[in-house]
């Protein structure tokens, strides 16, 4: 683990807050499926091996630091957005409302968030942006790994519930695979309906 990762955090206690929050997100590219955010405290100079972008780090890693990331944290949320509000209010906006539905399910509530990449509409506890923060700061590469399992998990349930579409080798996302079998059957009644214009 970069011990830089918790360069941020320390420059945000010096300015006096107390509980400070990482938050990502996962799965706004996918064809299918929720998109889920998560939003952890971590304690001050935790170590957990291994800990970076949910992206670079391998699923059986994954899996093991999500179990330690919820043993370890002073708090944890995981939440998300579903296609059908994906489909009403964009994903971009999705992907904030499930952000805030990850913070505001915190407790004890953060002081500050941050929030990794470049945007922070409808956000409502004070935040910090910080792009490409998986990879800058401890608490939202820890939240990015909860996000991701998190809804890697989901969209293995739904594999088994619409099997004929093979969402637990692609978990949604627009694979030659998949559109193949969009193609075969249509969509499922999971699938965002606004992405699939072009198909």
């Amino acid at each position: 683990m970069n011990p830089d990762l918790w360069a941020i955090e320390k420059e945000c206690l010096a300015q006096d807050y107390e509980y400070i929050c990482g938050v990502d997100e996962a799965g706004a590219g996918p064809l299918a499926g929720r998109v889920y955010a998560a939003a952890v405290i971590l304690p001050l100079g935790l170590q957990l091996p291994g800990l970076n972008d949910s992206k670079k780090v391998s699923e059986k890693r994954r899996e093991e630091l999500f179990d330690r990331i919820l043993e370890s944290a002073v708090a944890c949320f995981i939440a998300y957005a579903t296609e059908a509000e994906v489909d009403a209010i964009n994903i971009l906006n999705a992907r904030m409302l499930a952000m805030e539905r990850a913070i505001t399910g915190l407790w004890p509530r953060p002081e500050l968030a941050l929030i990794d990449g470049n945007q922070n509409r409808g956000i409502t506890v004070s935040n910090r942006l910080v792009v490409k923060g998986d990879q800058k700061s401890a608490s939202i590469a820890a939240a990015s790994i909860l996000a991701k399992v998190s809804r890697d998990r989901h969209m293995l349930a739904m594999a088994e519930v619409y099997p004929q579409y093979a969402f637990e080798r692609h978990k949604g996302y627009g694979t030659k695979l998949h559109y193949e079998r969009l193609r075969e059957y249509g969509p499922s009644p999971i699938h965002r309906q606004s992405f699939l214009k072009n198909l």
